[in-house]
Parts: C-alpha cells; sequence; structure tokens
C-alpha cells in the first residue's frame, strides 16, 4: 500500500549535513514598472468594446511549444510560442515595451501549463523588460499559483480592465501591488493575496522558498492527523483531508487561508517532468534525497515520432533511472494515461491529497481524494519537501438526485453541469459531488471529477461509499491507510444545487466550449457530419466506457450497420484496459470489445493522450470535424484549425455508425438495463 514517507537521503548525506544549493538573492525588485498595454480584444464584439474573456492555456502555449529538448534550454520553444495563434506579433509588440498585457475574465483557465506563464516572463526578460499580466475575474487557479512561483506579475482589477484602451501607459508597484493607468489618471487596487502568497512573490519565487524551507522539511516527520467526529462535523471532505494533511497543526483549514499540506503522491506527466525536476534541482541541489512521493507517467509525447518529443521524455526517464524511480511510479509509454494508471495500479485512496501537475488530476476525486492541478515548480517544490502550499477555495455542493436515464453516463451529467453553471463555471470552487441514489459507478465519477477541469473548479470529490469500496475490493485492496469519512452534517457550502438526473438526457457539446452542451436528439435533427470518431482519453477511457460502446455497436449490427462511416479510432486509458479489451467479454455473446470495434472497422491506438491536445497522427487538421469523447474542445484543442464535439462514448459509437452526431435512439436502438446496462 502507498503511504507517505519521510524524506530518503542520498548515500553519504546526513540529515544535519542537508543543505540547499547556494543561490544569489531572489527577492523581488521593488521598483515601479512601466509599460504600455497589449491589449486582447475580443474580435466577435466590433469596436473594440470588449476585452476577451475565457483564454485558455491552449491559447498561450500551444501543445507543439510545450516542449524542452534540455534542461538547459526549458524556455525557449516556450517563449517562441507565446500567443503564436492568437497573437502572432505578441513578442515584437512587448519587445517594443507593450508589457501590461490586458484580457478579460477567466484568464488562462485549462491546462497546467506552466510554459505558459513562464513563456510570457521570458519574452519580457529577453529584452530586459518585466511582464504584468491584468485580468478581470476568476483567473486561472493553476496559472495564477505558477505565476507567483515563477515571479510573474499577475493583478485582478476588472475595473482596470474595463478602463483600459489600446497605447494607455500603465505602472505598477511591486510593493503595493497597486496599478495605474497614467494615461487616464486611475489607480487600482487589485484582488488581494493571501499573505503566504505575498510570502512567496515577493521572496521572488518558489525556488528561493524552497532553498529556504528544504533543510527543516528533511528533518520533519510527515503526519497525518484526522479531525474528530465534533471537528469534522462543520468541515467538507476536502476540508477534512486538508485538515489531515497540514504540515502546521495548528493552521486553520478555513476557505481563503494558504496552508503547507503533505501530498500522499505527487504525480507528473513527460510533458510536465522536465520543469519539476529544473524546480528540484534548483531547491535541492539533485543529489541531496531523492524525490519525495514522486510518479512519472509517459501519456503527452510518446508517440508523436518526432525528434525533440523523445528529447523531451528522455528528460524524465533519465531522472527516473538517476533516482531509482520504477513501476508502478514511472509509466513508461503505453503503459497509460497517468489518470487512469496510477488508480488501477493501487496508489490512489480515499482520504489522499494528490496534486498533479496536469490539470486533470481532479480526476482523482472520484475516489474519494483531494487530487488538483497545480503546475510543474508546485510539484518540484513538493518533491523536494514533501508538502505544497495550497489555498483552500471557497465549497459548493451539487447533488445527484432522480434516476439515470437511458443512454445517460458521466459524461452527459458533467456537459449538462458546465450547460447549466454557463459562463461564470464553478466560480474557482471546491466541489462536492453527492450521488444520492448510489447510482454512478467509479467510470462515471471518474468523468464528472476530471471535468471539474473544465468547470474550473478547484477539485471536486465524491466522498467514499460503497460503491467507492466495491471498486477497491475487486481489486484486492481492502484495507485502506485513512478512516472513513463523509462531508460533515453542518459543512458550510457557499453554494448548494440539486440536480434531478430525471431530466438529463445524452449530451453533446459543441465547439468552443464543453459548457455549449445540448441534448443530442436535438443535434442529430441537424445532421453534422464529421470527419473521425474518437474514444478514449483520461476522460472516458476505462473498460466500462468502452463495454458501453462496445454493446451499442454490437446492438447496432443486428439492425444492419455493419461498418463505420468515417474513421473510427479508439484510445484505452491504459495499457491494463487494452489488453482487457481483447479478452472476451460474457456480456459480448463471447466477443471481446476490440472485436467488436473491428467489426465495424475500429481501430485501437496505443494508451495516450495525443489527439486530445491535438498531438500525433490522429490529430484534426485544418478543416476538420470530430465527435470524440475527450474532455475539451476548445479553439486548436484537437489540432489547429479542427472542431471537436465532445460526447459520452455510447453517443460516439452510434454516430460513428450512423454517419452524423446522433445518440444510439438515432440506430432504432431500444433501451433496455439487461442489454446496455454495464
Amino acid at each position: 500500500m502507498h503511504t507517505i514517507e519521510s524524506a530518503r537521503l542520498k548515500p553519504g548525506v546526513t540529515r544535519e549535513s542537508v543543505a540547499p544549493p547556494a543561490a544569489a538573492d531572489a527577492a523581488q525588485s521593488t521598483a515601479i514598472i512601466r509599460g504600455t498595454a497589449l491589449i486582447i480584444w475580443d474580435l466577435k464584439v466590433p469596436g473594440k468594446k470588449q476585452k476577451l474573456d475565457a483564454i485558455d492555456t491552449d491559447q498561450i502555449t500551444p501543445a507543439a511549444d510545450c516542449v524542452s529538448e534540455s534542461l538547459e534550454t526549458l524556455d525557449e520553444r516556450w517563449k517562441a510560442g507565446s500567443f503564436r495563434y492568437l497573437m502572432p506579433d505578441f513578442r515584437a509588440r512587448v519587445h517594443r515595451g507593450e508589457t501590461f498585457l490586458v484580457a478579460g475574465d477567466r484568464f488562462a483557465i485549462g491546462s497546467s501549463r506552466e510554459m505558459s506563464p513562464a513563456g510570457l516572463k521570458g519574452v519580457a526578460e529577453e529584452v530586459g523588460l518585466e511582464m504584468v499580466v491584468v485580468c478581470g475575474q476568476n483567473m486561472g487557479d493553476i496559472f495564477r499559483r505558477n505565476a507567483l512561483n515563477l515571479g510573474l506579475h499577475v493583478v485582478q482589477s476588472p475595473e482596470a480592465v474595463a478602463d483600459a484602451r489600446d497605447g494607455d501607459t500603465f505602472s505598477f508597484d511591486p510593493r503595493s501591488r497597486q496599478l495605474t493607468n497614467e494615461t487616464q489618471g486611475k489607480t487600482y487596487d487589485p484582488v488581494p493575496l493571501t499573505p503566504k502568497e505575498d510570502e512567496i512573490r515577493r521572496s521572488g519565487g518558489i525556488f528561493t522558498v524552497g532553498r529556504r524551507e528544504f533543510k527543516a522539511s528533511v528533518q520533519t516527520t510527515p503526519a497525518i492527523e484526522w479531525p474528530d467526529p465534533d471537528q469534522a462535523r462543520g468541515m467538507t471532505s476536502t476540508e477534512q483531508i486538508v485538515w489531515a494533511h497540514r504540515v502546521d497543526k495548528t493552521a486553520a483549514a478555513t476557505p481563503g487561508a494558504t496552508l503547507r499540506v503533505y501530498a500522499d503522491l505527487l504525480p507528473a506527466s513527460d510533458g510536465t517532468a522536465p520543469f519539476a525536476i529544473h524546480t528540484f534541482n534548483q531547491i535541492t541541489g539533485g543529489r541531496t534525497i531523492f524525490p519525495r512521493q514522486a510518479a512519472i507517467a509517459n501519456d503527452h509525447f510518446v508517440f508523436t515520432g518526432k525528434k525533440d518529443d523523445d528529447k523531451q521524455t528522455a528528460i524524465g526517464r533519465e531522472f527516473a533511472r538517476a533516482h531509482g524511480i520504477e513501476k508502478p511510479y514511472y509509466a513508461t509509454p503505453g503503459d497509460g494515461i497517468f489518470h487512469f494508471y496510477f488508480p488501477e495500479q493501487g496508489l490512489i485512496v480515499p482520504g489522499q491529497f494528490i496534486p498533479g501537475a496536469d490539470s486533470h488530476s481532479r480526476a482523482y476525486g472520484a475516489y474519494g481524494a483531494v487530487g488538483m492541478g497545480v503546475g510543474s515548480t508546485t510539484l518540484g517544490f513538493g518533491w523536494s519537501t514533501g508538502y505544497i502550499f495550497f489555498t483552500l477555495a471557497k465549497a459548493r455542493r451539487v447533488v445527484f438526485g432522480g434516476r439515470l436515464q437511458p443512454w445517460v453516463s458521466g459524461k452527459d451529467i458533467v456537459l449538462e453541469l458546465l450547460r447549466r453553471w454557463g459562463v461564470k463555471q464553478s466560480q474557482g470552487m471546491s466541489v462536492e459531488l453527492v450521488d444520492a441514489n448510489q447510482q454512478l459507478r467509479i467510470a462515471y465519477r471518474n468523468t464528472i471529477a476530471n471535468m471539474m477541469a473544465e468547470a474550473e473548479a478547484l477539485n471536486g470529490i465524491f466522498a467514499p461509499d460503497a460503491i467507492t469500496e466495491a471498486w477497491y475490493r475487486a481489486k484486492g485492496i481492502v484495507d485502506l491507510p485513512y478512516p472513513p469519512f463523509a462531508p460533515g452534517a453542518d459543512a458550510r457550502y457557499e453554494i448548494d444545487e440539486t440536480i434531478d438526473l430525471t431530466g438529463v438526457t445524452a449530451m453533446i457539446a459543441k465547439p468552443f466550449s464543453p459548457g455549449n452542451a445540448f441534448p443530442a436528439e436535438e443535434v442529430a435533427r441537424e445532421r453534422i457530419t464529421f470527419d473521425k470518431a474518437m474514444i478514449g482519453s483520461c476522460t472516458n477511457g476505462s473498460y466500462d466506457d468502452l463495454l458501453t460502446a462496445a454493446l451499442v455497436i454490437r446492438a447496432a449490427r443486428r439492425q444492419g450497420a455493419t461498418r463505420a462511416a468515417k474513421p473510427f479510432v479508439v484510445f484505452p486509458g491504459s495499457g491494463g484496459v487494452g489488453r482487457e479489451i481483447t479478452v472476451a467479454d460474457p456480456r459480448l455473446a463471447g466477443e471481446s470489445i476490440a472485436d467488436v470495434f473491428r467489426s465495424v472497422g475500429g481501430v485501437i491506438r496505443q494508451s495516450w493522450c495525443g489527439p486530445c491536445f491535438g498531438q500525433g497522427p490522429d490529430a484534426l487538421s485544418k478543416g476538420e470535424r470530430a465527435i470524440t469523447s475527450f474532455n475539451r474542445n476548445w479553439q486548436n484543442r484537437m489540432g489547429l484549425g479542427g472542431e471537436g464535439y465532445l460526447a459520452s462514448p455510447a453517443v460516439v459509437a452510434a454516430s460513428a455508425l450512423v454517419g452524423y452526431m446522433a445518440p444510439p435512439s438515432e440506430l432504432g436502438l431500444e433501451w433496455n438495463p439487461e442489454d446496455f446496462d454495464v
């Protein structure tokens, strides 16, 4: 059973001799920063009347530029790729002094790309300038954390954004964080930071703070202490886990507080590992301790056939070799997408606190853990100290009541939830997810918790229950390390809502937002055709997900639908799932899932993330359209100039056979639980 360990020292190192590497003072400069506004306008609104909202990190740093060929040239590609498609002249404009980047609400949502703040900062620094990012409400939480870690100035001020005009001169005081539009003679006090966040900022970033805390962290034995029943009564599931994992046992685990919190596991991908490794080396020197709670999966840049991608994956491979990180903590190419692979290996259990470098680490909430995306530098800090800095968010609760309807799965539920939440989404809160009638299997919960990333939530969690226990029991895991817990009866929720699943139907999300979702039967009437149908990803790549699709295909064959109308590609969530689907399943009358897919022209690929973020041979080309079970369909996400639609595996399978986007009912299939309920 995976547990939290004390720091393990390298041979020849003692706890008394541990010391961080010498480094120059990195304290943040207090000099006033001046520059001109670089405004990202919403071009869909004529007349430059509105700043662009919801700019995701895919637009800040396209996937193809999220590559590091060596630890010495980490940010070269990141700088070159900054706003490559959204604003091709970005680098030139910054170099001529347009260093106050102004955007609308929800800036830098999405992927945990530390490449984005690092690239923006680096573009200014390469000509001796400093950048200040000015945005409105609800900045992406991972980007914000990453920016503070790296010393990139970020300011949330809706008033400053609303007033800003092209050519305005701005100034920023790093001591007070006060922002001034000198052209208009207006001064703004931005959304404040917590004291600990401001300390990290003033110190110059996470490297400095990490070196300062490194020795004490090595000499401290981690202790996990759960609240007693009376204390837990007023806490959400997330608050109880954070409370138990506090480094400082007297610190209050209340919304808005920034705490040091022990991590049970600190997983990275091949894409996020290089910068985490760089951070670990900067803080520890690289030769004093073994990385703490570390895990790395090769799932992002592994099957592209590009030499520079191979160089990137080699960085993590060499790090794992040097520090003795082996399976199941090191997943080789094809082993799986880490949000499937690590739970499958028993490394994820209820009650854990798991900061992952990848934004979809929120998926661990399906298993009763606090999972969230934190980016690479926070991960590297955690590998060094065993804990991270974590700011607890306000809580909201979503109770799923009623009864599941035909063809409805976790994907349909979360698309409906995102549709209801609209442009505000979760408002950055921690989401307590409650399966009131015990009908959402782990595969469904995985999809819902995973896509709390698209909901812009800090995390989403299903407290462990009978369904959770049965899932672990089936894996032979019966002695879980942490005690049972549930949200306290007096826990406080900023927003409390119920979704009656009786009214939720199969859904399809149109470009360019997962929340742009509509009932699949309505979409079917539009006869929207596509170039590819793809099932899989960390959202819907489990055995149950693929079995659901195979049951639809098998039933459709009996109705005469024997061939997929367009290329039909399947990506199992892990290598283990890939092997399982080749074994005959009684539900398929002796066929295997793979046999069923191949019988209609389907192709089974390796387990990896590629086409979900526009990489590899299955990525979309300009003008192509796909119906997928992936989690994001933002502009250029699945390939430059492509259009992605999101749906459940059952809907994707039905669409593949009918030739346009539609639910299984379009094939003449009638729901029968004995036939289709996995």
